[in-house]
């Protein structure tokens, strides 16, 4: 959930960025355009997750996410 430069995690409610914009830590950002064939038709969903969220959210994954080592770290 974004409130101005503020981030929470939608399911925790953690902070994951503070006022000023600096991170409080990694977080997960989803944005959905549901088309045609949905019942969702023309609505836009996002979410934010923590990391700790998000490693509660694949766990329950029948087929786990797809993982590819970064070689450049910034």
């Amino acid at each position: 959930m974004r409130k101005g430069h503020v981030i929470y995690c939608n399911r925790c409610g953690r902070q994951l960025k503070g006022t000023d914009g600096t991170p409080a830590e990694e977080g997960l950002h989803v944005e959905k355009s549901w088309g045609y064939f949905s019942g969702k038709d023309g609505e836009i969903h996002s979410f934010d997750l923590c990391e700790s969220c998000y490693d509660l959210l694949v766990q329950d994954f029948q087929i786990p996410p797809e993982k590819k080592e970064q070689k450049i770290l910034i």
